[in-house]
């Protein structure tokens, strides 16, 4: 069976898209900027991955060899970027022209609702510029629109929930009473597979959304009665969406630069203005109430397959290019070793579990107070946490670091999203010493950016011994007493999905691509 390619593989929605698809029995192809971070994944060995990316065009032609049809799911969710624009506008010009090279049959784009008379925000605007520009291409392209998604791990459904369990009284600008029309994730789904399977749908754009019409204020009002919260909603007039963003910045996960977008596209009214969708792609739509209940039905079984803070990275920098771990180029570090009266595989279980509602095993007051910090500057700060209690995958946001490798039972590397003046990695090592005891290192590094960054690091230095020596005895005091209560986990049972465990993806090499726009984070 000749495969389907998806973009935004390691996104919101691809990175939910393709499981559903492999059981329709498609064969799929996945496109990504590195392939280490679809590894681990349950159905990583069951997919074909192509390196490549959007703004390559050579990785795109190649890629599109032998598909007959694709997923176009990319797009930028990133405030401040003010060539944000060129490079959708680019990727999405590059995509239609290599998708009529290799002679597609369909390609299928999802974009944003919003008619353009209303004066759309900019990310909106470019989105349904994108969707211009692929259907100004030869192949026939389906378009479809959506406004809110609500499914665990979406930012829109993060936002909203912190924000209505921390704010007994919310004052929120004058866009809390504007209509949208809220779609749940699993519709959005059902819409993108059943578009592929029904000719009808191509050249056709069409506008997705649940049963409910809602203002942003009766949302969370809906929101607020599922929790068992009552909470008062205050309109004023003088909230601007800046002042929005970084309001929001400070109470929830979401950071600033994609709490300003997401603000930005609440100002305009967002409901279906065509239901052709329903009689070509005939499903039942899930109701507003019922879409939020699923989704914290799912965050309370710790069952979030994907998430807003793993598929796109918020700062320019790591737009722009993914860090190099050297480290010989370090020349500043910390280097924790500790032995432990445990198995390697027990000790490692106490490494993968940092961070999120784990902690950091030691000085966990002092690294919120970091984080409050990094998040008054305009960071990530520690709110993000992170997708699961015990899984990880390359890519996943941990709080304020980043997964850049990982090898179950043996090694973490994380490297550091909060603002600091150069670059931060934190690794764990862990060793067996025999059978029955092993050995942690805890390394980390920086990079200073000149004399500031050697300023940050040497007069932090007092606090890093103290934390980073604390955080290293603490995870092993924690795996020797998990020992003394449980078997340790064997090797073999580190770390899999519960579908089996997954091994490496299957890489097609492209050429390296030079950068993309945050594959699939959703609104």
């Amino acid at each position: 069976m000749k495969p389907i390619l998806v973009t935004g593989a390691t996104g919101y929605i691809g990175g939910r898209l393709i499981p559903m698809l492999l059981e329709r029995g498609y064969s799929v192809r996945c496109l990504a900027r590195d392939p280490k971070k679809l590894e681990g994944r349950p159905w990583t060995d069951r997919v074909q991955v192509v390196r490549g990316d959007v703004l390559d065009p050579d990785s795109l032609r190649a890629a599109l060899v032998g598909c007959p049809s694709a997923y176009y799911l990319v797009h930028s969710m990133v405030a401040g970027e003010g060539s944000f624009i060129d490079r959708d506008r680019a990727a999405a010009r590059n995509f239609a022209s290599a998708a009529e090279s290799a002679g597609l049959d369909r390609v299928v784009y999802l974009g944003g609702l919003g008619r353009r008379a209303d004066d759309l925000s900019p990310h909106l605007a470019s989105r349904q510029e994108v969707g211009d520009i692929l259907r100004g291409g030869a192949v026939p392209v389906t378009e479809l629109r959506a406004a809110m998604i609500i499914g665990s791990g979406s930012a829109s459904f993060e936002m909203m929930r912190s924000l209505i369990k921390r704010l007994p009284v919310m004052i929120c600008p004058r866009w809390v009473s504007t209509r949208n029309q809220p779609i749940a994730v699993r519709d959005v789904l059902a819409y993108l597979v059943g578009c592929l399977e029904e000719p009808r749908t191509a050249g056709r754009t069409l506008d997705v959304g649940g049963p409910d019409i809602l203002t942003y204020k009766e949302m969370m009002i809906r929101f607020a009665a599922i929790l068992g919260l009552r909470r008062r909603i205050v309109v004023v007039p003088v909230l601007t969406p800046t002042l929005s963003a970084y309001w929001i910045n400070l109470v929830t996960p979401i950071p600033a630069a994609l709490a300003f977008p997401l603000v930005e596209g609440l100002k305009s009214e967002v409901i279906c203005q065509n239901d052709g969708i329903r009689r070509l792609v005939p499903i039942t739509p899930t109701p507003f109430g019922e879409a939020v209940q699923r989704a914290l039905d799912k965050v309370a079984e710790n069952d979030v397959s994907t998430r807003w803070a793993n598929a796109a990275l918020p700062s320019r920098a790591a737009l722009l290019r993914r860090p190099k771990f050297e480290p010989d180029s370090f020349p500043l570090r910390d280097v924790q070793r500790k032995e432990a009266d445990a198995p390697a595989p027990a000790l490692f279980d106490r490494v993968k579990r940092i961070g999120g509602s784990t902690g950091y095993y030691y000085g966990d007051a002092l690294w919120r107070i970091r984080g409050a910090m990094d998040r008054v500057v305009g960071g990530v700060g520690l709110r993000r946490g992170r997708r699961d209690p015990v899984r990880i995958y390359i890519g996943d946001a941990l709080d304020f670091w980043r997964v850049e490798d990982f090898v179950p039972g043996r090694r973490l590397l994380l490297h550091a999203e909060m603002r600091v003046p150069g670059e931060a990695w934190l690794e764990f090592r862990v060793d067996p010493i025999g059978e029955r005891r092993s050995v942690l290192t805890q390394t980390a590094y920086f990079k200073p950016s000149k004399f500031w960054g050697r300023l940050y690091w040497y007069a932090s230095l007092p606090a890093h011994l103290f934390i980073f020596s604390g955080m290293a005895s603490s995870i092993v005091r924690s795996a020797e007493a998990a020992c003394d209560s449980r078997p340790p986990p064997r090797d073999d049972e580190e770390d899999q999905p519960t579908a089996g465990k997954a091994g490496p993806p299957m890489v097609i090499d492209q050429p390296e691509g030079r950068a993309t726009t945050a594959g699939g984070a959703s609104r």
